[in-house]
């Protein structure tokens, strides 16, 4: 009598133990991850759609997101530890490989796959020729970064040397590109959008052509963390991927008016009409990407973008620093 007491007593404290255990983990709340962004952009408009939505919080995570403006300082604060994950573009994870890290930035999730920006004219162009840049002014992006990159070799593709053919302006900061544009420096500009559509509506430029739709498919904006936090963290890392792609397919099968109301209370200051129209530019010629995987494809012309704009030391190897296992998992 006294054994089947103590072994009833026994199990009573094991179904305590599960159960407060049960009660501890639940308790802990969601896994709190930091993403740092390199900028602030509608481009990036299916991560916002993951956190209006909530599909991250569905995963059982807590973002919390902050803007790193500009590549090497997103880069800077992945690698110190100030954010878990970083959304810039792959080839800050190459620049980093490259210096012989010992503990390797990876992409697992990609967010983008074209260039995001587009060629503003001063004047109204009837028929377009990338001839007319040729001797001409062209207000570019800041050297060593994807834009920039991305533009040269869209006007090496055309037979225009950069260096050579135009007088090509590198020195201006990012954030004053466009004022410095608005002012009356430059024949054109390269500019991301909300600017681009802004500047049309204003009456201050012209779209005529998309460097997205000229450079081809690239890993532009991809969402990588370091080795060791993806050693220490895989079931985070799977989670953050699976709200991802949830947020790609939403973004996918709705509409840019949808898509923009959803996203808008992360850009306070935009009028909607210029925020559908941002969106429904991006959609068209398809630069948010439909799934996380960073395809072999798209790396290696990131691999020639980087080269033919001298910023190659040697080729990366895809599956050095690309890791598909958690954005093949989220689509199944």
């Amino acid at each position: 009598m006294k054994r089947k007491t103590w072994l009833s007593m026994l199990v009573i404290v094991m179904l305590s133990s599960i159960v407060l255990s049960a009660c501890s983990t639940s308790s802990e709340g969601p896994v709190k991850v930091k993403v740092g962004e390199v900028t602030r952009s509608m481009f990036y408009a299916p991560e916002y759609v993951a956190l209006a939505k909530g599909f991250f919080k569905d995963e059982g995570l807590e973002v919390d997101l902050q803007t790193t403006a500009g590549g090497d300082k997103t880069m800077t604060a992945l690698l110190s530890g100030v954010i878990d994950v970083a959304l810039v573009g792959s080839e800050t994870s190459v620049y980093v490989a490259q210096q012989g890290a010992e503990d390797p930035v990876i992409n697992f999730a990609q967010l983008t796959q074209t260039d995001g920006t587009f060629l503003v004219s001063r004047k109204a162009v009837d028929s377009f020729n990338w001839d007319s840049l040729k001797n001409s002014t062209f207000l570019g992006q800041r050297k060593g970064g994807m834009p920039q990159m991305a533009g040269e070799f869209t006007l090496k593709k055309h037979g225009i040397n950069p260096q050579t053919d135009l007088e090509l302006i590198q020195n201006i900061d990012f954030a004053n590109i466009a004022t410095a544009f608005a002012s009356g420096t430059g024949d054109y500009v390269q500019l991301f959008e909300p600017q681009a559509s802004i500047f049309e509506k204003e009456g201050k430029g012209h779209v005529i052509a998309s460097f997205g739709v000229e450079s081809g498919k690239l890993p532009y904006t991809v969402f990588m963390t370091k080795q060791s936090f993806i050693d220490k963290n895989s079931d985070t890392v799977q989670k953050f991927t699976n709200a991802v792609h949830k947020a790609q397919m939403w973004v996918q099968d709705n509409t840019p008016e949808a898509i923009a109301d959803t996203i808008l209370p992360y850009f306070k200051d935009t009028d909607r009409e210029i925020a559908i129209s941002v969106v429904k530019r991006y959609k068209e010629q398809g630069s948010y990407a439909t799934d996380p995987i960073l395809d072999e494809s798209e790396w290696n012309n990131l691999m020639d973008v980087m080269s033919t704009a001298g910023e190659l030391k040697s080729k990366v190897e895809y599956k050095s620093i690309v890791n598909t296992q958690y954005a093949e998992k989220s689509m199944k």
